[in-house]
């Protein structure tokens, strides 16, 4: 009988509303944390659980941007040159590869996108050591080039697939029309493939940007000096250069770390659900 009245003063959506809301909450909370001790006095970060802190400081970010031996304005450069080459390459790459497995004829073609497919589940760290040793050899280390040129050979295979599936909903219809004008492949390709793939494009650039933002192994194994360092390796510095005493300056800076993937994420969110949805689909 309660259930009866709690169901009809309550519609069903709204408790499915409230249970959502309630995950996201959970979801958030280490965040708001991070976020909120960012603007608590130093003593006060764990002995107060409060998302509200009693006493509201900004000079964990002032002095955190600053406490290293280099600014870190630095460290944003050195990311935002990273991560700028990447999405450039991955979106290329992964376009023109994809472009040729979807609509060009060639040989050894299905084994080659079989191939390719089966590197999605082979784990990156079993090709780390023989990736260091190579990029060893070519005097790559200690420089951005081994963070950089994979980028430009088409290596994500995830990337590839999502703009392979995108191409085949394109009508082929739009290829034999521009190929009765005489235009050649390539030509087809930047004036009518690229163009129309702009949902999984974006959808690729927004993944290459949080995925290479975020990446801390692969820059850790490659950049040794202090003045390459990209912002996760700078994090690490609050820990392992400083005292104990530096946690609020390290969770200010990750708070100011987030703002560009978050920002980014939220400008091509609705690219990134049309982009995934019509692949395939199209």
């Amino acid at each position: 009988m309660v259930n009866q009245v709690f169901t009809a003063i309550i519609p069903k959506r709204w408790k499915v509303h409230f249970l959502l809301l309630l995950a996201t909450i959970v979801m958030l909370y280490p965040l708001l944390w991070m976020v909120s001790s960012s603007v608590k006095p130093e003593l006060e970060i764990f002995k107060n659980s409060s998302l509200i802190p009693s006493e509201f400081t900004l000079r964990h970010y002032t002095n955190g941007w600053t406490a290293l031996q280099t600014p870190f304005t630095r460290f944003y450069i050195n990311s935002f040159i990273i991560v700028t080459l990447a999405v450039v390459g991955n979106v290329l790459t992964s376009s023109i590869t994809a472009y040729a497995f979807a609509r060009l004829n060639f040989k050894f073609k299905r084994m080659s996108f079989t191939f390719m497919m089966m590197t999605l589940m082979l784990p990156f760290h079993v090709t780390l050591v023989p990736r260091y040793i190579m990029f060893n050899e070519l005097d790559w280390i200690n420089t951005i080039l081994p963070l950089v040129v994979p980028h430009f050979m088409a290596t994500e295979a995830f990337f590839v697939f999502l703009n392979v599936q995108f191409i085949r909903g394109i009508p082929k219809e739009l290829d034999e029309a521009a190929a009765v004008d005489g235009a050649s492949k390539w030509q087809i390709f930047t004036r009518i493939i690229f163009p129309l793939s702009q949902p999984a494009l974006i959808t690729t650039a927004i993944f290459s940007f949080i995925f290479t933002w975020n990446d801390f192994l692969s820059q850790l194994l490659y950049l040794n000096q202090t003045e390459l360092f990209t912002v996760p390796l700078a994090l690490r510095q609050f820990v392992s250069a400083m005292d104990q005493s530096s946690f609020g300056q390290l969770f200010a800076m990750s708070t100011l770390a987030q703002i560009p993937v978050l920002l980014f994420f939220i400008f091509g969110q609705k690219h990134i659900v049309q982009g995934i949805t019509t692949t395939g689909f199209k």
